[in-house]
């Protein structure tokens, strides 16, 4: 093929299809219209004499001979895109681009609002989007470029993924402040839930796909016992507020814990078998390490778990509310109502913070 008669404004159609699966979407995203983006992929075919994409449904399922050219067509891409913004000062200020995230719900809770404020601080030109990892695997969603940034556990990914460790989440188990049976055995918030009583009470769990299989019941299985789980939940949040209303208990990240416990009426206590902690990492693609805007969102991502943490590290007296990373009022003592712990009325209107885990995914099945 004669590069020097190949129209290059092509590749950005390609990239964008092979991404997007989709005319219309591919349209949308490079500014073109539909009768264009076709135009430009019966030149595609033509010139590379493969069909490249082929229609079904309302989706455009590449061939293999396109899967095959997008890495590389991406990784152009990506290299002129750099090339082109090294040669202007990066002004946040001035940015007007989209993100994309893949973590687990725990991240809309924890982290989500808080990331969006400490941008719009700076950059009110970006948006975030945050989406499910149960879309799909990280390490293919990072090659296409789907997502930009990957909030995972400590995942086996090839060279070309960078990463950088965010935190480390430990777990714990809470219950509902007024479960009848933990009073019974007199048993304090902090304090280990004995091993008998652990496996007696029911359990709900996070599980995206309704399986029990976990961190928890391996350890379990180490000393020969088994929990009852009754419920499962897809989501960290849910299995929290169901375990507030319950008598069930539930195992979750002490960060995620600690940040729900006043506002649910839950109390924290220690696992009765030793958990080991997940370490929950940032990752994108190798193309992004020299993007400025890039690595400005990823000091972002930082700048919130280092508010977190401090938030976490003044926090003297296990009853009062660390509140959320941006919350810049003191801890205050947590009343109650109807027996369930709240958060008094601020001015201030609260954002929030962090994290989680399983293989491929943010937060452990539990």
């Amino acid at each position: 093929m004669n590069l020097n008669a190949f129209d290059l404004n092509l590749l950005r159609v390609f990239d964008a299809l092979i991404r997007e699966r989709s005319v219309t979407r591919a349209g949308d995203q490079i500014g073109l219209s539909q009768p264009a983006v076709s135009s430009a992929l019966r030149r595609l075919r033509a010139l590379l004499d493969d069909q490249l994409f082929i229609r079904r449904g309302n989706d455009m399922i590449p061939t293999p001979r396109a899967l095959e050219l997008g890495s590389p067509v991406r990784d152009a891409l990506g290299k002129i895109e750099l090339a082109l913004h090294k040669r202007r000062h990066f002004d946040p200020a001035t940015i007007q681009r989209r993100f994309t995230l893949l973590g687990s719900d725990i991240f809309s809770v924890m982290a989500m609002s808080a990331l969006s404020r400490c941008c719009a601080e700076e950059a009110p030109g970006i948006s975030l989007h945050l989406v499910d990892n149960a879309l799909g695997n990280a390490e293919r969603l990072l090659q296409e470029d789907a997502v930009d940034i990957a909030l995972e556990t400590e995942l086996n990914v090839p060279d070309w993924v960078s990463s950088m460790p965010l935190l480390s989440a430990p777990y714990v188990v809470v219950a509902s402040a007024r479960h009848p049976g933990i009073a019974a055995a007199g048993i304090k918030a902090r304090e280990a839930i004995p091993l008998d009583l652990f496996c007696r009470l029911h359990h709900v769990a996070r599980s995206s796909a309704g399986v029990v299989n976990c961190v928890v019941d391996a350890e379990l299985a180490k000393v020969g016992r088994k929990r009852r789980v009754a419920l499962t939940l897809p989501h960290t949040l849910g299995v929290a507020v169901a375990t507030a209303n319950s008598l069930h208990l539930a195992t979750v990240p002490r960060q995620f814990a600690e940040l729900m416990a006043s506002h649910l009426g839950l109390k924290i206590y220690e696992a009765p078998v030793p958990l080991p902690a997940t370490n929950i990492n940032v990752f994108w693609h190798s193309r992004h390490d020299g993007d400025p805007a890039h690595q400005w969102l990823r000091r972002q991502i930082v700048r919130v778990r280092d508010e977190f943490d401090a938030k976490m590290r003044t926090r003297a007296n296990p009853e009062l509310s660390i509140g959320c990373p941006f919350d810049n009022s003191e801890p205050v003592k947590a009343t109650r109502i109807d027996g369930i712990a709240a958060r008094p009325a601020s001015d201030k209107s609260p954002a929030a913070p962090h994290a989680s885990h399983a293989p491929q995914k943010i937060a452990a099945d539990l």
